[in-house]
């Protein structure tokens, strides 16, 4: 059955669905990092940083519905979630919520440029465990995937265009309401992209052996 092995896959089910939600811990802390160093946080979360300011629902609120506000958006880009994609909707704000109280509060500027860094790299880590469990992409990655399948009038947006275009909007928009940005922004900007590159090979399963995917095919 394809449509139940999207969300519950046959392939050592229990390992990919660990390492995704470790996956998205160890995201959801960089960014609980990221913007408690106070130095700028990823365009996103300038986004999910001004949201908050101007609503006052807590960061990982906001984050979380703007996860599933955008998964209503993959409905008319007909997109395929995946058990991964719906995870990483609802634990990611989660995580931010519950590991930021536990964050050290401090004005050394030596201290918060290390949570930063640190955050940074914990967001490249979690994203090559839970990209590479293979439950599907993250709500933000599918709609700018939907974007690029999308014609618009004779011409196709290519995915780096569509993510271009979906990074550089949500920054300018969370910077008009007042979202966290700085240096932090630029880092993560410029230093998510290698670090991915990086840690997604090793970390990444490999995919279902036809002996593996047999008894799947038996049921």
């Amino acid at each position: 059955m394809p449509a139940l092995e999207r969300f519950i896959p046959a392939d050592r089910a229990v390992e990919r669905i660990s390492r995704c939600v470790f996956g998205l811990f160890l995201f959801g802390v960089g960014i609980a990092l990221l913007i408690d160093a106070e130095l700028g946080a990823a365009p996103w979360d300038v986004f999910h940083t001004g949201v908050s300011e101007l609503t006052g629902i807590g960061v990982g609120n906001v984050i979380v519905l703007t996860g599933v506000a955008l998964l209503l958006l993959w409905i008319p880009l007909r997109e395929q979630p995946g058990l991964g994609t719906i995870l990483n909707a609802l634990l990611i704000g989660v995580f931010v919520d519950l590991t930021s109280p536990f964050l050290p509060d401090t004005d050394l500027l030596v201290a918060r440029s290390v949570m930063m860094i640190a955050g940074i790299v914990l967001i490249g880590i979690g994203s090559g465990f839970y990209i590479g469990a293979g439950l599907g992409p993250g709500p933000r990655d599918g709609l700018m995937t939907g974007l690029a399948k999308r014609s618009f009038g004779s011409r196709r947006v290519s995915i780096g265009a569509a993510r271009t275009f979906v990074e550089i909007s949500v920054l300018l928009i969370g910077i008009a309401l007042g979202g966290a940005v700085g240096i932090g922004t630029a880092a993560f900007t410029f230093g998510i992209g290698p670090l991915v590159q990086i840690f997604l090979p090793p970390l990444t399963m490999a995919p279902p052996s036809p002996t593996r995917a047999a008894p799947a095919l038996r049921r």
